[in-house]
């Protein structure tokens, strides 16, 4: 869908820590050794022009000067690798074959690019993109093996005076809300600030080593269905709605606690069980991650607060389709809560190694749906010194896991944004017909 309208890279390099930092390997745990964390999670963040600017040092009096956007964030990444050094290294094997971090301090890739065009002319880079993704996301360079990178990172400036930022960060390094943190402090440097307010911690020795866990298979896509990429805005007034169901339902009127995740996530599980027509009796599968750090806050130093390594676990729950398709969204949002309520003891239960199956595997079966919550990881605070991103694009490069994201919509828009991958071409219409429908 992408047009004509075409992105110049300005050039390709690396950035490494302001400081000299340590050398050496550092160990990942057990969940960034995980096979499906070994790629790069790739997503766009869009940024309107302010007239405002990034505040770094560089006068001649030593005064803060503004800068360009592609300039601040280059010189801010290079003063937050200081804190998250490990990011500027390379993925390694040890002598005994495990993945470790090499923080030999090889640098972060970073790319300066420029659009001649607005981005008014290309939707601010709303669905579908007029402008290819890969033209916004940081290349691999050459001579570096893809695998082995942590962060890569691109800034497009356009027309404008907004910019978009790429980023392509490995999942075995941080989860969402680590690399959030991480973009966070680049975001503060950015503004001018001497320091950053949450400083980093690794700890992945406090993280479960269960040896006798099981590691399932990787999602196979031969004979999978391809799925349709769908963006759907969601307003404060059909969540409240369905919230005031749940209220009403469980008889203890504005006491009880519905997330809007918990709302929209039981909605799109039964429109898309709905639209796919599945057989009443054959088992519809639901797998959203929950952050697992409040479970070891004891055993992290500082209760945790700075860590950025992968601490989630997936919550499973199953159901006949039938009786997704038929309740109500009061009653799926129950379970979606029972399942929820199961986590601690779940985990507990991964952690001794005493689970039956592999609760981290991806699948691309038709009838199971991943589903993500990024409106609380922090990627819509990150502010440059031009504000919060307008919005937010995650990216994915497989089309047959069934997934559905929701993310925060345009800045100061109340309601959210789901971002679906979970249907056939032909079902889309009777899914979002679905999703939208308030009875």
């Amino acid at each position: 869908m992408a047009t004509t309208k075409s992105v110049e890279r300005l050039g390709q390099r690396r950035v490494v820590p302001a400081e000299p930092m340590p050398g050496g390997s550092l160990r990942l745990s057990w969940l960034d050794r995980y096979p499906t964390q070994m790629a790069l999670i790739e997503s766009l963040h869009v940024f309107k022009s302010s007239g405002f600017g990034g505040v770094i040092g560089g006068g001649e009096d030593g005064d803060a000067v503004a800068v360009g956007p592609a300039r601040t964030i280059e010189r801010a990444l290079a003063r937050a690798l200081v804190c998250y050094y490990p990011l500027a290294g390379r993925l390694a094997l040890s002598d005994s074959g495990e993945v470790r971090v090499d923080c030999g301090n090889a640098g972060v890739w970073f790319t300066e690019a420029e659009a001649t065009c607005s981005l008014e002319d290309v939707d601010y880079l709303e669905s579908p993109l007029m402008i290819a993704k890969d033209e916004l996301l940081p290349p691999t360079p050459t001579g570096e093996d893809e695998r082995e990178l942590v962060l890569l990172v691109q800034v497009t400036t356009f027309a404008c005076g907004g910019f978009v930022v790429g980023f392509r960060f490995s999942h075995a390094v941080a989860d969402g809300p680590g690399a959030a943190q991480f973009m966070t402090a680049v975001g503060e440097f950015a503004r001018g600030a001497e320091s950053i307010t949450v400083e980093p911690l690794w700890g992945r020795e406090v993280i479960p080593n269960p040896s006798t866990a099981l590691i399932g298979s990787l999602p196979n896509p031969a004979g999978a269905k391809r799925l349709e990429y769908l963006a759907i805005d969601i307003s404060a007034d059909y969540i409240d709605h369905f919230k005031r169901q749940y209220n009403a339902a469980a008889n203890v009127g504005g006491g009880a606690r519905c997330s809007a995740f918990e709302v929209l996530i039981a909605k799109a599980w039964q429109s898309r069980t709905r639209a796919a027509g599945f057989e009443a009796d054959s088992t519809v599968n639901l797998c959203f991650a929950m952050n697992a750090r409040p479970l070891l806050h004891a055993s992290l130093p500082r209760g945790g607060v700075g860590f950025y390594g992968n601490c989630y676990y997936i919550m499973r729950v199953s159901a006949p389709a039938g009786k997704v398709a038929s309740s109500s969204v009061t009653e799926v949002v129950k379970i979606i809560k029972d399942g929820k309520r199961r986590m601690p003891s779940e985990f507990a239960r991964w952690a001794a190694g005493e689970m039956a199956s592999d609760p981290y595997q991806i699948t691309s079966d038709y009838r199971t749906l991943l589903v993500s919550d990024w409106t609380r990881l922090g990627f819509a605070e990150v502010d440059y010194g031009w504000g919060p991103p307008a919005h937010v694009v995650p990216l994915t490069n497989l089309d047959y896991i069934a997934t559905c994201i929701l993310v925060r919509p345009w800045a100061h828009k109340p309601g959210a944004r789901l971002i679906t991958q979970c249907v056939t071409p032909d079902r889309v219409a009777a899914f979002h017909e679905g999703l939208l429908d308030m009875n």
